[in-house]
């Protein structure tokens, strides 16, 4: 248990012997820098359940734990903020408990606790992964590695989709304009190939529009009437009826892109446990209806098709089932969640990571399912995030305008070779090992960029302004971890012993920070959060820097004190590599 929880219960205890009162929940926050003490109750949210002076209850609790906390050695009280001054013996106890603890704020699984499966990326198979794609994947791998983290059995999962009219414009497209070109003959990863004919079908489909509306059609008309269309329409239920000759051209050009993607994930340094793909689910749920409509969750409308009628719950009206018998996306989604705890009988719970345009989509997803009755329901989390922008404007993937994922982590490594360049600190560095520096850079940079922002917020991506050595980014944290290796590096003499010593102020807010990191993993992991371990990250090389620009490491003359500095700056490097590996970010031994 943390302080602040001794604290809390104590504040508790203290508020009903003292008043007779219950209070729910006790509220902190750090105490300012102005004011004497180590962590500050905030009294005025108290005065709900108790009416009086908040000065006066403050002080009441401050004599109240500073008799029964032995860890509280004083307290004062600034209006309704009561400032608690800790002992310092506690920060070197709880110090010398996780020095040699390599999982410090990491818990493993209960053996009978449920899994929760984490499904993100899901990319069509008819163009390479975008910038879109990327805050995607950054998000959903960070997010499992975290709930992980905070001790839950996790499974990573994506669902491809394989399958539909877009995937057989890019077919089509080949077939016509192809000439047989493969990856191997063009030189090119086969997602990009691919992605490659989907612009072309775009590109002469408008050509075919134009035509048919200079022959007197209207711009409707012509958009349905367009030979192109047509063709890739019939492609599409020759695939459905199981076409021989096109389900093996389906299935050729579906292995370029995975062969494509795999490069791509890799480079990302994400990765998956088990996929699934849309040409397996895409009839699944559709028995489902069946049992919905005998449990009275769905209704049958004159035409034939089913419904769902959510008005009840604020929401609208959903169709489950056409008339003609055949599947919505909701019906698909409905029943791969269904077959997913089928398959992982272990799993207790869903996060969905996509777009936030599909808000409403999941909203109406996770109600079905629970009025189905299934309990794993309740545990069903759509991780909503917001567009990535570019100061460039919109991306749209038909007309080729999208910023390639592949393309993007090319241009980080450069951007960041050539701010290291500048800098001008490489020396003894070979070639390679200048080319891995830049690429843990410049992919840390990406990510520490996009993941420390609050997944639901809108990003404007900057790459130039990502890779900056100042400031909230991801090489500034990097460069901290490499100063302190180098430390350690020079650090010449044992400081494996345990010490005691009186803490430096510095010493001690350092300590505070660290302490933070076990509750800072649980925090993110109940919010599907990363931007929580990003700022809770920066902050602790903030005080990390301060505490190095204050106190003297190796300099310092009394062994027991050098000794203690190592071991804590050594404490907070691991923090840092730590913190960083649950954002999916590498760190540098040198930079």
């Amino acid at each position: 248990m943390n302080i602040q929880n001794t604290i809390e219960t104590k504040v508790k205890e203290g508020f009903l012997a003292l008043y007779n009162i219950e209070i729910p929940s006790v509220e902190f926050q750090a105490t300012r820098k102005e004011f004497e003490g180590d962590i500050t109750v905030v009294v005025f949210p108290m005065l709900r359940f108790k009416k009086g002076n908040p000065v006066q209850i403050g002080e009441d609790l401050g004599k109240y734990l500073v008799e029964n906390v032995t860890e509280i050695t004083n307290y004062n009280v600034v209006k309704g903020f009561l400032n608690l001054v800790i002992d310092d013996a506690f920060y070197t106890n709880f110090f010398n408990t996780i020095y040699l603890d390599a999982s410090f704020g990491l818990v493993l699984p209960k053996a009978d606790e449920k899994a929760i499966m984490v499904e993100y990326s899901s990319p069509n198979t008819n163009k390479p992964l975008h910038l879109g794609h990327v805050r995607n994947n950054l998000l959903g791998y960070s997010v499992a590695e975290i709930i992980k983290a905070a001790g839950k059995k996790v499974y990573k999962t994506q669902i491809i989709n394989d399958r539909g009219i877009h995937i057989c414009k890019s077919m089509l497209a080949w077939q016509k304009f192809g000439n047989e070109e493969t990856p191997e003959s063009s030189g090119l990863k086969g997602d990009k190939l691919v992605g490659n004919y989907y612009v072309k079908f775009d590109q002469e489909y408008k050509k075919e529009i134009s035509q048919l509306i200079a022959e007197g059609k209207t711009e409707e008309e012509a958009k349905k009437e367009a030979p192109l269309l047509i063709e890739a329409q019939q492609m599409l239920l020759k695939w459905e009826a199981g076409d021989a000759e096109i389900v093996a051209l389906w299935k050729e050009m579906n292995s370029w892109v995975y062969k494509g993607f795999e490069a791509t994930y890799k480079n990302m340094g994400v990765d998956f446990d088990t996929l699934y793909y849309e040409s397996n689910t895409y009839l699944l749920g559709k028995d489902v209806v069946n049992q919905g409509l005998e449990k009275g969750v769905f209704y049958k409308k004159e035409d034939g098709s089913v419904w769902c009628d959510l008005t009840d719950d604020g929401l609208d009206e959903k169709i489950v089932l056409r008339s003609d018998g055949t599947a919505v996306y909701m019906t698909q989604d409905i029943g791969t969640a269904i077959q997913r705890v089928k398959d992982f009988p272990d799993v207790g719970g869903m996060v969905y990571t996509v777009g936030n345009e599909q808000d409403y989509h999941f909203q109406v997803l996770f109600l079905i399912l629970k009025k189905l009755g299934f309990d794993w329901a309740k545990q069903l989390h759509h991780l909503s995030y917001g567009m990535v922008d570019l100061p460039s404007g919109k991306m749209k993937s038909r007309e080729g305008t999208v910023v390639d994922a592949d393309d993007l982590m090319i241009e980080m490594t450069d951007t960041a070779k050539e701010i290291s360049e500048e800098l001008g600190k490489l020396e003894g560095y070979s070639e390679e090992e200048k080319g891995d520096l830049y690429k843990t850079i410049g992919l840390g940079a990406l990510k520490y960029f996009i993941l420390k922002v609050d997944p639901k917020k809108r990003i404007l991506f900057d790459p130039k302004s990502s890779v900056d050595f100042q400031g909230n980014t991801g090489p500034f944290i990097q460069y901290t971890y490499a100063r302190i290796q180098s430390i350690i590096r020079k650090a010449d003499f044992d400081f494996s012993k345990s010490v005691s010593i009186d803490l430096h102020e510095k010493e001690k807010e350092l300590l505070k920070q660290l302490e933070l990191f076990p509750e800072t993993i649980q925090l993110a992991a109940a919010n599907y959060s990363p931007a929580i371990i990003a700022n809770y990250t920066y902050d602790l090389v903030k005080e990390f820097n301060s505490f190095y620009q204050n106190v003297s490491i190796l300099g310092e003359e009394i062994q027991d004190k050098k000794i203690f500095r190592v071991q804590l700056a050594n404490k907070v490097a691991e923090t840092i590599k730590s913190a960083f590996s649950l954002l999916g970010i590498k760190v540098p031994e040198r930079m």
